[in-house]
């Protein structure tokens, strides 16, 4: 009797069992990105990435991208590369923003990956690149290129890789650009028609 009355108690005591819950996936907006060579979907990172997050959804949300181009292929290998695209206007960049190395995020440059271009730490602004294929060179970190500080990431393509593929196989001019940039200007452009935010994914 003893027995059972401290088995009830202790039972009183430890409570309701409490069932394990797994964490919140990291939220992502998603943005439609209309081309010329087809339609590509983006989820953008907003709690790991906020501020180069923002930045981009500025300017989708004020349609600086619509009439913008991919203007550069970038090959590092076959079939493999980043495409870079975004708002070349100054008349319609907004300030620079500050810079969110991939060490302290935990994002990575991998297939897929959406980065912000920049020149030296906090320049970055309308540009966007999309990596084809794993550039881990690009993070930040030991065996970064340059200031050893990397690049933004800030999300990643969901849907339409076989379009950013494309896009790195088509043409390029091979005297157009300068410095690293020269023969990987694309020609013609593709242009980025319209960028519209999409209705949360359920």
């Amino acid at each position: 009797m003893i027995r059972r009355l401290l088995l009830a108690l202790l039972l009183c005591l430890a409570g309701p069992a409490v069932a394990q819950v797994a964490p919140p996936a990291p939220a992502a907006v998603r943005v439609l990105l209309h081309t010329s060579a087809g339609d590509i979907v983006v989820a953008v990172e907003t709690v790991r990435a906020p501020v180069t997050a923002a930045n981009f959804l500025r300017y989708v949300d004020s349609r600086r991208l619509d009439g913008a181009e991919f203007y550069r292929a970038m090959k590092t290998g076959p079939a493999a590369g980043l495409v870079q695209g975004g708002v070349r206007d100054p008349r319609k960049l907004f300030p620079p923003i500050a810079h969110e190395p991939t060490s302290r995020t935990g994002l990575s440059h991998v297939d897929g990956a959406l980065s912000a271009p920049r020149l030296a730490v906090g320049t970055a602004r309308g540009d966007f690149t999309i990596m084809v294929g794993d550039q881990h060179y690009l993070d930040a970190g030991p065996g970064s290129a340059g200031d050893g500080l990397g690049y933004a990431v800030f999300g990643r393509v969901v849907e339409g890789m076989d379009v950013v593929r494309a896009v790195l196989a088509a043409p390029t001019s091979p005297t157009e650009g300068e410095g690293v940039m020269r023969g990987q200007m694309l020609s013609p452009r593709v242009k980025i028609i319209t960028a519209r935010r999409l209705p949360p994914a359920r």
